[in-house]
């Protein structure tokens, strides 16, 4: 049987866990000398009231090797198990290696193929839910992995902040960067490419419009997309502008499913409340 694992940076809600038949490998979110799991067991209210209170980014830990063993042991119990298991771009987090090594120590390099996403949030989340689709349909982790890695550079993921004070927080921008788009109102959009994030174009204005042009200015790339699913990935947004980006996007008539996403606590933890990013494959 092959199992498909991610690492928690993949923003999957629980009903996708379910349905995919997915297992999650959670990362380390620490607020001062706390330690938590990214999941259900840290609010986000509670990131974000430690990162202003002590004005700083809570630190972000990946998983350990006796942790990531630990989530693959069930996984090849039967000798004819095998798994392909996701992380956030190397470039980002040690969850990749750390998947490497603990594969390495079960002796298991053979049963388990570890992808490096090279993307984060929902881009890792669109080709976990490809992989296990070729899972389910029996194809074979040499096939599945094939599969992946050919949609791997296709996957684009973008999104737009409501404050430039969580990336000034992580090094991402200036401090009169972030003092100057906050007078002026300004919203960078950020892309993911090769692994790394990067400031695309800056949009004025209240966030809930901001919002709703940034997936305007897509269309064309979204009429062209692959058909079978979209993420709209958020961190607190207001209900009614996520409503307002799903009727948008139903009003394309091109996506067989639009699904909606909380980011979660890593990514949260980077880019601040208000955040909204759609994420496809092209």
């Amino acid at each position: 049987m092959l199992h498909i694992l991610t690492d928690s940076t993949a923003d999957l809600t629980q009903e996708l866990i379910d349905e995919f038949h997915l297992t999650v490998l959670p990362l380390h979110i620490l607020l001062g000398d706390k330690d938590y799991l990214d999941g259900p067991g840290i609010s986000y209210d509670s990131i974000y009231a430690w990162a202003d209170r002590e004005k700083s980014l809570p630190k972000t830990a990946a998983p350990s090797v006796d942790e990531a063993k630990a989530a693959f042991r069930p996984l090849i119990e039967n000798e004819e198990d095998e798994v392909i298991c996701f992380s956030i771009s190397a470039s980002m987090s040690a969850s990749n290696s750390v998947m490497e090594l603990a594969a390495k120590q079960l002796h298991a390099q053979d049963r388990i193929t570890v992808i490096d996403s090279a993307n984060l949030s929902t881009g890792i989340g669109l080709l976990v839910l490809y992989a296990a689709e070729d899972a389910m349909r029996g194809l074979s982790r040499e096939e599945t992995v094939r599969h992946v890695l050919s949609l791997r550079d296709r996957v684009r993921a973008s999104f737009v902040v409501d404050t430039l004070e969580y990336l000034h927080r992580g090094g991402r921008c200036s401090g009169l960067s972030a003092m100057m788009g906050s007078v002026l109102h300004l919203h960078p959009k950020i892309m993911v490419e090769k692994g790394a994030m990067r400031p695309d174009r800056k949009y004025r204005g209240h966030i809930d419009s901001v919002i709703m042009r940034y997936v305007h200015d897509m269309e064309a790339e979204l009429k062209a997309a692959q058909p079978e699913r979209v993420f709209i990935t958020h961190s607190t947004c207001d209900p009614k502008t996520v409503e307002s980006v799903k009727q948008y996007l139903e009003s394309l008539g091109h996506f067989e499913r639009i699904l909606e996403t909380h980011a979660g606590g890593v990514v949260s933890s980077h880019c601040g409340p208000g955040t909204l990013g759609v994420l496809f494959v092209e």
